[in-house]
């Protein structure tokens, strides 16, 4: 690789990190796990990266391969490790900002969010993100109509949750 490419990457991860930063919230319950997924999808996006052709923005082709890893390390590790509840999860706000309310529905949202399955959560933060039926087709592979179907059968299974 030439150090052009090298250092497109960086600016391109650097402006997307965030990305990454929010799908290792969803997959991950406490900070070193975090951290270990975030390298992980890092690594996996810099091995991938020679094969990104720029027809979709960086973003979205950020979106599927840190989901896909995401998925994939998330499937291994349910079969073999047992995770920190979510109450040891560390959480980072501003002091002046700090709701303590807001903290707690936070907490619940997330609850709830671990009990769906992969593709759900990752339905979930795009729509969060205020991601289009458009992207969030396109980034999961699939169409936008079953976006739509799919994002509403999530927010009825959230609520369920949510609200027994």
């Amino acid at each position: 690789m030439t150090t052009n490419t090298e250092a497109d990457f960086v600016q391109q991860l650097k402006a997307n990190q965030n990305i990454v930063h929010k799908i290792c919230r969803l997959y991950t319950r406490d900070q070193d796990s975090h951290m270990d997924l975030f390298q992980e999808i890092t690594i996996q996006l810099w091995k991938a990266y020679p094969k990104f052709r720029g027809e979709a923005k960086f973003s979205t082709w950020a979106y599927r391969v840190a989901l896909n890893t995401a998925i994939t390390l998330y499937r291994k590790s349910t079969r073999t490790i047992n995770t920190v509840e979510f109450d040891s999860q560390f959480h980072i706000t501003k002091c002046e900002d700090y709701n303590y309310e807001e903290e707690e529905q936070l907490k619940l949202l997330y609850q709830a969010v671990y009990q769906l399955n992969d593709i759900e959560k990752a339905i979930v933060y795009m729509y969060l993100e205020e991601k289009d039926y458009a992207e969030i087709s396109e980034t999961l592979g699939i169409t936008e109509v079953n976006a739509r179907v799919k994002v509403n059968r999530i927010k009825g299974k959230l609520k369920k949750i949510l609200n027994p």
